[in-house]
């Protein structure tokens, strides 16, 4: 019975354990969020067991943003002991981050909707062709407390709703806004646990189990896939790191953007049932 069980879910762990380990490759060697990664591999495991792409992708967003929570902690102490958190900048968007994570985790937790699908399919391909084609773009400084609070909100919602950290959106957000680099990838660390805590628990308290969920899911949230991703994101995040000083990494983002935009265009097109 154990092992007729054990055979059932290792194609499961192992694909999980494989994403853990890509995640965590990808954020360290290119900088980008675990989240972009994490969602379109679990989004496909969860469908390769049963579910149906509307289920599995629920199930995906609430499980990156429970992953997202230790990842963005680790961040944060780092990047805070080399001076790149903004804790000004914090303050005034911190309230309005969760005003939207509340609003757009109430949604994702109580509907269940292929829109979801499309809204990140038209983000990560936004972020593919960002990766792929951007250039230094003109910069501005803050704008006034009014518009910073939308945009803040504006992150917070949209963030939520397809499971990514502060990163992916915050990034480009606060670079446009004349942050340099190093300080817009620490302020947007913060961004992802103001977004990952509370939108995770409102997954995993207000969300049902999707239907043909795999063992050990609670809520939207799927906890035999946070074991397995957490400590291998964490270990192979600083390999990543170290594989960037010494391949090309312009290249290699070049090539993730590929991949991440033919991703996008096939989950845009099974949402629409093309």
């Amino acid at each position: 019975m154990e092992s007729n069980l054990l055979m059932e879910y290792l194609p499961l762990l192992l694909s999980l354990m494989a994403t853990g380990v890509v995640g965590g490759l990808l954020a360290g060697l290119l900088g980008v969020g675990g989240g972009i990664v994490i969602v379109p591999v679990l989004y496909f495991v969860f469908q390769g067991l049963g579910m149906g792409n509307i289920e599995a992708m629920s199930l995906a967003t609430g499980t990156s943003l429970a992953t997202i929570i230790p990842t963005s902690i680790s961040s944060i102490r780092a990047h805070n002991s080399k001076g790149n958190v903004d804790w000004s900048l914090i303050q005034k968007w911190w309230f309005w981050l969760l005003f939207g994570v509340v609003l757009g985790g109430y949604l994702i937790s109580i509907y269940k909707s292929s829109v979801f699908i499309v809204l990140f399919a038209l983000i990560a391909g936004f972020v593919s062709l960002r990766m792929l084609f951007s250039k230094n773009a003109s910069v501005t400084n803050l704008p006034g407390l009014v518009m910073q609070r939308t945009v803040a909100s504006v992150i917070g919602f949209l963030s939520v709703m397809i499971g990514i950290g502060g990163g992916t959106l915050g990034v480009p957000v606060l670079s446009k806004f004349n942050f340099v680099t190093h300080r817009a990838v620490g302020t947007a660390a913060v961004f992802g646990l103001i977004i990952a805590l509370p939108g995770a628990g409102l997954m995993l308290v207000l969300g049902s189990v999707p239907e043909n969920s795999p063992i050990g899911t609670y809520g939207a949230v799927n906890l035999p896939s946070l074991l397995a991703i957490i400590p291998l994101t964490i270990l192979f995040a600083p390999i990543g790191v170290k594989l960037g000083q010494k391949l090309n990494a312009v290249t290699l983002k070049k090539v993730f953007a590929v991949v991440l935009l033919i991703t996008s265009v096939r989950m845009f097109t099974q949402a629409l049932g093309v």
